[in-house]
């Protein structure tokens, strides 16, 4: 991504997260990225690619955050991803997944739905392959997914029964 783009979606990205993906116009959406309208439109043509420009910078720090320098244990990694998705959700997210947000703030966004889709079969293989757990992406998805939803209710005990719900899928 050219650097003027990405920095521009990051910028739409903290936007997002502070003010959520039905409030903000597009001039506050322009002011927030600290760009003329001009610029704005140039690298994001519609509200709609904002949004996705935005997701998908987000996702791309998401993968970074929660896949790097893993254990080579595998059971070591998976819960690491887990103790990293719980950091994140206290950090970065305790409202909630953006992605879902956005999606539930545009329902007939065909585009939006396509991506959350995607991204989140991204995660799940990349839990997959980091726990070997090859054909378990699956409930790896429902597991990640769980978590992030009910780390806003549980905290930390949702972390923890993320992982011992992962370790029971080795031995089923």
């Amino acid at each position: 991504m050219d650097s003027t783009k990405a920095r521009i979606a990051a910028k739409l990205e903290e936007a997002f997260a502070e003010q959520g993906f039905a409030e903000p116009g597009v001039d506050d959406l322009r002011t927030a990225a600290g760009v003329s309208l001009r610029t704005l439109y140039k690298y994001f043509p519609s509200r709609s690619d904002m949004v996705i420009g935005a997701l998908n910078n987000r996702h791309a720090r998401y993968v970074a955050f929660l896949f790097a320098d893993l254990p080579e244990d595998p059971e070591a990694a998976l819960d690491t991803v887990f103790d990293r998705v719980g950091e994140w959700m206290r950090t970065r997210s305790p409202t909630g997944c953006m992605f879902h947000g956005a999606v539930a703030a545009h329902p007939r966004n065909e585009a939006l739905a396509e991506m959350l889709g995607r991204n989140k079969k991204d995660i799940a293989a990349r839990m997959a392959e980091a726990g070997d757990l090859p054909e378990r992406e699956d409930e790896l998805l429902l597991l990640h997914e769980g978590l992030t939803q009910g780390f806003t209710l549980m905290r930390e005990r949702a972390v923890e029964c993320a992982k011992a719900l992962a370790k029971r899928l080795r031995t089923d």
